[in-house]
């Protein structure tokens, strides 16, 4: 049971990190990675404690699916988290008795952080689709294409 426990907080943690935009990350204010997330110091060179402490494993692991996730058009905040917890659903089935607890904690923080309405706010014109989606999270539909799941915009756009 522990194991999923240290499982749901790692989930947090990550979620939370996607939410957070790069210039709000301590190892944007030390100087670690720029505004788009690319590296500027390598791990190996960081001196002090809170350095190496802002810009760990985990760390390193999210800002590069960060990254990867803007580059495959998922730039948008809402998106991105929509599919990435519609991903660790679809890993680990377990974790939908916890979907309404993961995104109240994420809206939650993001309005802790004045984040929550810029983030509404890149969601512009919702497309109609007559299927069922593969889930709705954050009240955005998420579809599967091809083995793979996409927003409702994305998916949109192959019809």
């Amino acid at each position: 049971m522990a194991s999923r426990g240290i499982d749901f907080l790692i989930t947090y943690r990550v979620v939370k990190m996607l939410v957070t935009p790069f210039e709000k990350q301590e190892a944007f204010k030390f100087g670690i990675i720029d505004e788009k997330g690319k590296v500027l110091r390598k791990y190996k060179s960081l001196k002090t404690e809170k350095e190496r402490k802002s810009y760990t494993l985990l760390n390193r692991f999210v800002f590069n699916l960060k990254r990867i996730l803007q580059k495959v058009g998922l730039g948008g905040k809402l998106g991105s988290f929509a599919v990435a917890l519609a991903l660790l659903i679809k890993e680990d089935k377990s974790f939908a008795t916890h979907k309404t607890l993961i995104e109240s904690t994420v809206i939650k923080y993001l309005k802790d952080e004045n984040l929550f309405e810029e983030m509404l706010n890149e969601v512009r014109e919702i497309p109609e689709i007559d299927e069922e989606p593969y889930m709705v999270c954050f009240g955005m539909s998420v579809y599967e294409k091809d083995g793979e799941l996409v927003t409702e915009n994305d998916y949109a756009k192959t019809l």
